[in-house]
């Protein structure tokens, strides 16, 4: 079975996922933002929370990015075994990045690490981040997730020795207390245990997708608490709601070692999927 999709097609379809992504925030978020503002009681905070709502409301009614920082492309794309693109999947989507940083625009962000020297369209050395995810099927699902340098700065990973596991929850608080407001709080949190030292990472960033509405138990619910119990608040002027979520993703990892990320994500949880189906 192969895919009929076209080449152009696709990049159109990657550019507008793009265009919703920093424009439009997911229901889930938005809603976790309006609960958030209806219980703070701090008026400093309850203030930023509603010129959240607003700053929302106009990016969407005027189709313009919410926050100048427009981020790095980073992608998510799960693809059935049975999928048959017919083109280079890669190329397509760099050619889309490029395509939307002129059309929405998007700021350019990428630069050479170390000399600094800005492509100018969003794309480098591995830039756009893809990570790709082999599933059963006929299709393909790509999630953009642009990602802002303000909240990935604030994250952090540490390899704990196997006998830390009681500490996990002391460093994600540890990370968020030296966060402070410089990642434009609330947050969602992902926590990323297990697997290796580039693979907790991976797990960290991925949580940041899960639904915000969707329950946290045990080590998330304590986590949440403990964040939020610090009274950093909306923009870190205080509050009582500095995490909209945690959520914790885990791994088997080496007998000898235990790997905890955590992503730090602005209030601004930006993400937006497509589903292309094979021909059948």
């Amino acid at each position: 079975m192969s895919s009929k999709l076209s080449r152009e097609t696709f990049i159109r379809s990657i550019a507008d996922l793009l265009r919703k992504a920093e424009i439009e925030l997911p229901d889930d978020v938005v809603d976790a933002l309006r609960k958030a503002e209806a219980v703070e009681e701090n008026p400093v905070a309850k203030s930023q929370l509603q010129a959240i709502l607003k700053n929302i409301e106009i990016a969407k009614k005027h189709e313009v990015p919410m926050c100048q920082d427009t981020g790095i492309m980073i992608f998510f794309a799960e693809i059935g075994t049975e999928f048959q693109p017919g083109f280079d999947l890669e190329a397509a989507i760099r050619e889309a990045v490029i395509l939307a940083t002129a059309e929405i625009p998007l700021r350019p962000n990428a630069v050479d690490p170390l000399t600094r020297k800005n492509s100018g369209n969003n794309t480098g050395a591995g830039i756009p981040d893809i990570h790709w995810k082999f599933v059963p099927g006929n299709q393909l699902k790509i999630t953009a997730a642009p990602k802002g340098a303000g909240s990935e700065n604030m994250s952090s990973l540490r390899m704990l020795n196997p006998t830390e596991a009681g500490s996990i929850k002391n460093f994600v608080l540890e990370t968020v207390v030296n966060a402070g407001g410089m990642p434009c709080p609330p947050l969602t949190i992902g926590v990323g245990i297990g697997g290796s030292f580039d693979a907790a990472a991976r797990l960290a960033k991925e949580a940041l997708l899960e639904p915000l509405d969707a329950p946290m138990e045990g080590l998330e619910r304590e986590i949440l608490e403990a964040v939020n119990a610090l009274g950093i608040g909306c923009m870190g002027l205080g509050g009582s709601t500095t995490t909209l979520a945690v959520h914790v993703k885990t791994s088997h990892c080496h007998t000898a070692s235990l790997p905890v990320a955590v992503n730090i994500q602005c209030w601004a949880n930006r993400h937006a999927s497509v589903v292309f189906r094979g021909e059948e």
